[in-house]
């Protein structure tokens, strides 16, 4: 069917050459005749090197406008007896088990991404982070983990970098050696190589949920209460303007995606990112990416402009994935000017510094204005800060609710809904707190009650535990 693709291979590394090998090898009987190495083989040093070569030699002698054509199993079953051949060219102690898991991992060379592969399969693994082509992590229940998996050397790595960043249009090299990309599947993706990285390229992979959180999964993890969450919703749904403040890894994104839920279906939404990974579940999306400058310098277009020019496409909201530079002073200009509602993400550890950061980035715009000015804006944009926190133990909690009252002289007022207060350490190391109303009652419950959503009083009763 393939013609040359099955052809036998030259090796030419040590091992008994594939001309030897008899016509028709019982190749499971002779996989399973060596005994097993101490060392797990799919993860050896030998084995690793041999999956390597296997792959570059597979690269060299198939016939790949053949390998298109065919169906999944029928290249499996192809690529099959090829590595068969290979494992006993090189008498490699593999049983049948085995030899079908290095098929697999030969294939996710040629087709995927290598070794990160199995990674991005497991759906318990959040973040992936590559330290050097020895020295793999991943992100479990909130957790970091040294892995097994590991590159055969550098360039090996860097031959998975650049098939990631190229899918995307966008290069990494010495010249530009920072990037940031995204996955086939969404996943956040930033690189880092030599010069910059000191030890071998660094590489971080925040992976894209194939099932996204909504917030009753978000009310069953503890995240927050279903009395926070009905508060949260019904305000998304009555065009409440919310940020979402919270540190790296806080679960802004998550947040985010849960609270669009509760967005009307009629509504337009122009979404504005760095790397597009927002999960919004909304039949009326436009979505919209940054894009770095090309290799002269020149084509860069940066959040601010994105912003100004979502202003020309009739959305009802905008949703900013994350807020970090100049584009503050438009965002808040949009949401004072027709699109309430609107949703931003922004770095901070408490609704207050969320902001000062505000001001500080709308002062990056260049723009003559005041501090009372620049608070007024934020005053009349803002009205919901929804502060997360990643405590010590990995687990993600909503740990304040804050709404933004008014200026009285240059300070802008705010207080606190819902709060969730640290109270112990459990003998786990997990960290044991309760979540409580604070007993005052926002004043958007005003504008809820006109669009005939009432929220019971007791919710808001600080003698009551949620």
């Amino acid at each position: 069917m393939l013609g040359r693709f099955s052809a036998r291979l030259a090796v030419s590394e040590p091992g008994a050459p594939l001309d030897n090998i008899p016509a028709e090898p019982d190749v499971e009987q002779a996989v399973k005749a060596d005994p097993e190495p101490e060392t797990p083989p799919l993860f050896g040093a030998k084995m690793l090197d041999a999956k390597v070569r296997l792959h570059r030699r597979l690269i060299e002698e198939i016939n790949l406008s053949a390998l298109e054509k065919l169906n999944p199993q029928e290249m499996r079953r192809e690529i099959h007896g090829l590595v068969a051949e290979y494992v006993l060219a090189e008498r490699l102690p593999l049983n049948a088990n085995e030899l079908d898991t290095f098929t697999e991992e030969i294939i996710d060379e040629m087709t995927g991404l290598g070794p990160l592969e199995p990674l991005l399969k497991e759906p318990s693994v959040s973040d992936i982070l590559i330290n050097g082509p020895d020295r793999v992590y991943v992100e479990r229940g909130g957790m970091l983990e040294p892995t097994q998996v590991r590159f055969k050397d550098e360039p090996h790595l860097l031959r998975i970098i650049n098939k990631i960043v190229a899918g995307v249009g966008r290069r990494v090299d010495e010249s530009h050696p920072l990037c940031d990309a995204r996955l086939s599947d969404g996943s956040r993706f930033n690189v880092a190589i030599r010069p910059i990285a000191v030890d071998g390229p660094l590489v971080s992979i925040r992976k894209f949920s194939k099932k996204p959180f909504n917030l009753d999964r978000l009310v069953q993890i503890e995240a927050l209460r279903p009395q926070m969450a009905s508060v949260l919703s019904a305000a998304v749904s009555a065009r409440i303007t919310c940020i979402i403040s919270g540190g790296t890894g806080s679960g802004k994104t998550t947040m985010l995606n849960a609270l669009s839920a509760f967005i009307s279906q009629g509504e337009r939404l122009i979404t504005i990112e760095d790397a597009a990974e927002l999960q919004l579940q909304q039949p009326h999306v436009g979505r919209m990416e940054t894009r770095p400058p090309n290799i002269e310098g020149k084509g860069e277009i940066r959040q601010r402009e994105l912003v100004k020019n979502a202003l020309r496409m009739r959305p009802d909201r905008i949703i900013l994935g994350e807020c970090r530079g100049e584009e503050a002073f438009d965002m808040l200009q949009a949401m004072n000017t027709g699109h309430e509602g609107s949703m931003a993400t922004i770095h901070a550890n408490t609704p207050r510094d969320a902001l000062s950061r505000l001001e500080q980035m709308i002062g990056m715009a260049g723009l003559p204005m005041t501090v009372s000015s620049i608070r007024g804006q934020i005053t009349a944009a803002v009205q919901l800060i929804i502060q997360l926190q990643r405590l010590s133990d990995g687990k993600r909690r909503v740990t304040s609710v804050a709404e933004i009252t008014g200026v009285e002289g240059d300070i802008i007022q705010m207080q606190e809904i819902f709060k969730f207060t640290v109270t112990g350490a459990g003998s786990d190391g997990s960290v044991e707190g309760e979540f409580r109303a604070t007993g005052l009652r926002p004043r958007f419950l005003r504008d809820l009650a006109s669009r005939g959503v009432t929220i019971p009083g007791e919710y808001f009763d600080p003698s009551q535990p949620l």
